[in-house]
Parts: structure tokens; sequence; C-alpha cells
């Protein structure tokens, strides 16, 4: 067994590099900027939703209150007539890129630190790259991609969204998977 807190230079290394690699991927490749679509409308929507002042947070139309809605004939009446809507409202005003990017990065940190987890508990000092790069990198990948599925799964997020996430998660775990790979200890 090799202690998370020896391995803190792949840890904090692994989350500055897939750091910075989805930033590469998100400003110089266009495979993302079709994540979202424009909604035909915008600006009558925006003026039309601006009076109600809904706070920031999620929101479906129309909302069932639990199962006994699934049958409520009112309820199946609005689901039927449409428009059937998830959506997230977010505070006015441009991003808080700042606070975003500090999170991405607490992320980042978080999921290494899994990862480092998982890799120790399972090898000791000395493991081979390969090894340490199949643990490393498996945990990763798992903590990057696979609970964006359930977005698609359940709130119909487009596959393809979730697919161009899934790659960008694949990239990150190799990129972790290397780095523990490389600074892990003799």
């Amino acid at each position: 067994m090799v202690p998370v807190l020896s391995l803190w230079l792949p840890i904090f290394l692994s989350a500055v590099i897939v750091f910075l690699a989805s930033w590469l991927i998100h400003m110089f490749l266009p495979y993302h900027r079709t994540d979202v679509k424009k909604v035909p409308a915008e600006d009558d929507l925006m003026d039309a939703l601006r009076k109600f002042e809904i706070p920031p947070g999620d929101y479906m139309i129309p909302r069932g209150i639990g199962p006994q809605d699934m049958k409520n004939p009112e309820f199946i009446e609005k689901m039927n007539k449409g428009p059937v809507v998830v959506f997230t409202v977010m505070p006015n005003g441009p991003p808080a890129m700042g606070k975003n990017l500090a999170q991405w990065f607490g992320y980042c940190v978080v999921v290494s630190i899994f990862a480092a987890y998982i890799a120790g508990r399972a090898l000791g000092p000395g493991a081979e790259y390969l090894a340490v790069f199949r643990f490393a990198g498996a945990t990763a990948f798992v903590g990057y991609a696979l609970a964006l599925w359930q977005n698609s799964i359940w709130w119909k997020r487009a596959w393809s969204t979730t697919v161009k996430s899934t790659f960008d998660g694949l990239i990150y775990g190799l990129l972790t998977a290397g780095t523990f790979g490389w600074l892990w200890p003799s």
C-alpha cells in the first residue's frame, strides 16, 4: 500500500494537467460548440420569462409532485400538450469564470485524490507503470465521465453532448494515469 499523502505530487500535478487539457479542449477544439442549441425567438422568450423573476435553480415544466401525478389526467394532458422542459436558471450577468474555474480545479484534485486512494490501496511502492496507469486511469475516468450518463438517461440531455464529455473524461483519465505512472514512488 501507498499512503495517499505520499502521492501529493501526482495528485496535484495530474489536476493541473487535466485543468490545462480541459482549457485547450474547450478553447481551441470546436466539438463542444454544439452542446447547447439556441432557442427560436430567444429575445421574445427571455422577455416573457423575465417578468417572473425566476430565482437561480433547476426547474421542470410541467412539474409533477410525485408518482400520483403520473396518473393524473391534468398532468398527462400538460405533458402531451408540451412543451416539456428541463432548464437551469443562472444568476444574471456574465458568468463568474474565476469561481467556476476554481471549482473545476478543486474537482480535478478530488478525482485525483480518489485515483490515488484506489491505486495506493491496490499497489505498493515500486509498482509497474502499467499497473499504476490502469488503476489510476480507470478511477479517474469513472470520476470524470460516467456520472454524466444519468443526465441523458433521466433528463434527456443530448447523448451527443454526453458522448463528447465522456471522450473528454477518457482524455482526462489517460492524463491522470500517465502522471501517476510517471511519479509513482519506488
